[in-house]
């Protein structure tokens, strides 16, 4: 993938990022903007689910999720779940502000959670190795449990499809109109621990992030096996650092991406190219998310322990401002 140092067409201004007031207290583990407004998620092991207003940068709710938060997720802009440490899958009425309801459980902690509007299916993937699929439309109710072949790591999801990524570098696939059977089970094409699975927006493939430095771009269609590729990222020198988070811009394909080096690049990867690299943050990058049309990127600095306990930075959320030079494709000069 081409874009290194001096190849890189877009650097950071400090004006177009500022850091959220009344930042999580304990390590952030997810953020995630709602389905159409600016307001944004954040889940923590300060067992607090908060919620922004990421554009006028101000706390509208300090919500008590009554277990460490692993992850969290919008149904629509009025209803959050969060997945807990302890196995509860909640959800949140945002309007009311202090009301939550256990709608499930998992034998083990709940790594993920996910929705998917098109089917207004919310998905849980839990260290149980199960993923529970939830109907939303009327109330929260059970429709289906998957059996991974290992602890669910990262999900996935686009418009029809689910994608796991589990330990021992599994990934499975599901057709979101057939849950009974997985379209594919196969091991990642990277060598080390699986950290975050992410679809295209388009739904023709995916991105895997691993532990050591690298990304994988997969397609779903067999026929493209050939189009795979992997290549290596938050590096330097000779320390390598995991990738932690993935996230693709809504309108183009592009994607960013976070590491335990406090870096976040955007990858243009249908060309192979590094689009930018934004300032470097305090410290480890644990989540990352756009919002709904691409113009913001929620940015989680918060340590993510690589090195063992030590004297870190604060927690923060960033708020990046993002430009159409940030994020859109640049195909290479055609060759004379």
């Amino acid at each position: 993938v081409e874009g290194g140092g001096a190849a890189v067409e877009a650097m950071e201004s400090a004006a177009s990022v500022y850091g959220l007031s009344s930042p999580p207290t304990d390590g952030i583990s997810a953020v995630k903007f709602a389905p159409s407004t600016n307001v944004l998620l954040a889940s923590s092991w300060d067992a607090k689910l908060r919620l922004y207003d990421a554009a006028q940068n101000r706390l509208l709710h300090a919500l008590d999720t009554q277990a460490v938060g692993l992850d969290a997720c919008f149904i629509d802009n009025s209803h959050g779940v969060t997945g807990g440490l302890d196995g509860s899958v909640r959800t949140y009425d945002l309007n009311q502000g202090s009301v939550s309801t256990v709608v499930g459980t998992h034998a083990k902690g709940v790594k993920c959670v996910s929705h998917c509007a098109a089917h207004e299916l919310l998905f849980s993937g839990g260290w149980d190795a199960c993923v529970h699929a939830w109907d939303t439309r009327s109330g929260v109710s059970k429709t289906a449990s998957l059996q991974l072949p290992g602890k669910v790591f990262s999900l996935g999801l686009s418009s029809n499809r689910l994608l796991v990524g589990t330990s021992e570098r599994r990934l499975v696939s599901y057709d979101l109109r057939n849950l009974k059977e997985p379209e594919f089970d196969r091991e990642s094409s990277l060598k080390y621990q699986t950290r975050c699975v992410r679809v295209f927006p388009d739904g023709t493939g995916f991105a895997v992030a691993s532990i050591e430095g690298r990304v994988a771009i997969e397609y779903f269609d067999p026929e493209k096996e050939a189009s795979r590729y992997a290549f290596k990222c938050h590096r330097v020198e000779n320390t390598i650092f995991p990738v932690n988070c993935i996230a693709f811009h809504p309108g183009y394909g592009t994607f960013a991406t976070g590491g335990g080096d406090g870096l976040v690049n955007i990858w243009d990867g249908m060309h192979k190219r590094r689009l930018c690299l934004l300032q470097p943050f305090p410290t480890s990058i644990a989540a990352l998310d756009f919002n709904h049309d691409g113009s913001l990127l929620a940015v989680a600095s918060s340590y993510t322990f690589e090195e063992g306990e030590k004297d870190h930075p604060a927690d923060e959320i960033y708020i990046r401002a993002i430009a159409d030079s940030d994020v859109k494709p640049k195909p290479k000069p055609q060759k004379a």
